[in-house]
């Protein structure tokens, strides 16, 4: 990956001190291992806009659709200060290039999801998103975002952490002159990623292959803004073991003349422990990537589903 990868990061989880309380929440696995191959993009919304460490603590309060940004002890509305800080920064951060964003879990300024709202009786329901949070979410829809505590469940990390180093591809893959070149360029990229857009979704896979079928048909700016929508959106899918299966079977096939009978049958029976959830996904791709290097495969040399972003993640070893 030639260019830095930049991702926004709520500032607390790098253990900046900028909590309500004068504390952190440093995060080990986003500092320490994420923090080696992305370069992050601090955000604290409620320092940033102007409010001290230590602070009073605030909640989210009324409509889960439209909360207001409310401090609890002597209830002063934020909203407004907040509301205008977050357009400020949305726009500045459009300058940055973010591949992704790494929210504070239930933060009323920075939580992405099930942050708590008040009704006018002090009962929270889990249905609200942070003021800040929500912002950059409406200004970049296909910008891959989680919060830290999603992060612990190993498929949405490793769905999440795919999607940025595809993102980031994409993005190089823009860089150039000419529609002509961005032409060639797009139908590279759309061959290098088929088996990994097959995983999340055949179907959107096939549509990507038609757009670049016609992509000189179409004006730079629309192409780009339809590829990448598209793009974004099968990538959000889920990748089933089903999808990979299926995946997996069709790497195989390149292999039918130049594996004997044991081998061939070797690859079927690991493909099948998978496919039963007796081994991780690593176990069959690291098969089926040694064949392609072994018998010179170069469709399957290029193709990143074998190996997506960097192996030290060990984002598909679990079962």
């Amino acid at each position: 990956m030639g260019e830095t990868i930049r991702v926004g990061v709520s500032a607390c989880l790098l253990g900046q001190h900028v909590r309500y309380d004068g504390g952190h929440k440093r995060d080990a696995y986003v500092v320490e291992t994420l923090g080696k191959f992305f370069e992050f993009v601090p955000v604290c919304p409620e320092v940033e806009c102007g409010l001290p460490v230590p602070r009073e603590a605030m909640r989210l309060v009324g409509d889960p659709a439209a909360p207001r940004l409310v401090t609890i002890r002597t209830g002063v509305d934020l909203t407004e200060r907040m509301r205008d800080f977050a357009a400020r920064r949305v726009a500045e951060l459009a300058e940055a290039n973010l591949c992704g964003f790494i929210f504070k879990a239930k933060s009323p300024s920075s939580g992405m999801t099930r942050v708590k709202v008040y009704n006018d009786k002090g009962s929270p329901v889990e249905r609200g998103t942070g003021l800040f949070a929500r912002a950059f979410l409406d200004a970049f829809p296909l910008v891959p975002a989680e919060d830290e505590g999603r992060l612990h469940d190993d498929k949405l990390r490793e769905n999440f952490i795919e999607r940025i180093f595809t993102l980031s591809r994409w993005r190089e893959t823009l860089t150039g002159d000419g529609h002509a070149g961005l032409t060639a360029r797009l139908i590279a990229f759309t061959a290098s990623h088929k088996l990994l857009l097959m995983a999340h979704s055949p179907e959107m896979a096939r549509a990507l292959g038609r757009l670049t079928a016609e992509a000189k048909a179409w004006p730079a700016d629309a192409l780009r803004i339809s590829y990448e929508t598209v793009l974004m959106r099968a990538l959000a899918l889920p990748a089933t073991t089903a999808k990979h299966v299926n995946v997996l079977e069709h790497i195989a096939a390149y292999f039918k003349k130049h594996l004997d009978a044991g081998d061939k049958a070797e690859l079927r029976e690991c493909i099948a422990t998978y496919r039963a959830g007796h081994v991780p996904l690593i176990v069959p791709v690291t098969l089926c990537a040694h064949y392609a290097r072994k018998f010179e495969v170069a469709y399957l040399q290029g193709q990143h589903y074998l190996r997506p972003h960097p192996v030290e993640l060990k984002l598909r070893n679990h079962a």
